[in-house]
């Protein structure tokens, strides 16, 4: 097994190869959609973009009101943050998934043949 190291001709010296590797991107693939400080954040907006999920925010919110309040505050709540809940550890499961087919495509050795 040969690698080969392709350099820009820029006019820098060779030893300047490690510079000018971190200069350009990788070839690294990353299909994932969340990071761990990310996912709470990025899930939320996703999730609130969904029009019943905002219908059932807005009944939550109005029964926080005593003037409005039909059952108990708790009750309201519990259909929108079992549909939250469910829908965060599906996504959670698919990133991860994601996360290791990427981890085993970005450490698969290639070949590079030359003509």
């Amino acid at each position: 097994n040969t690698w080969r190291i392709v350099l820009p001709d820029n006019g820098r010296q060779w030893k300047d190869w490690k510079q000018d590797s971190t200069v350009y991107s990788s070839n690294r693939i990353q299909t994932t959609k969340y990071t761990r400080f990310t996912f709470l954040p990025r899930n939320l907006l996703r999730q609130f973009h969904r029009l019943g999920n905002l219908y059932f925010f807005f009944l939550v919110v109005l029964n926080w009101f005593p003037q409005v309040e039909v059952l108990h505050r708790e009750i309201t709540m519990l259909p929108l943050v079992m549909v939250l809940l469910f829908s965060m550890i599906k996504d959670a499961v698919e990133d991860y998934r994601k996360y290791q087919h990427d981890k085993i495509i970005n450490f698969t050795k290639t070949r590079v043949y030359d003509k």
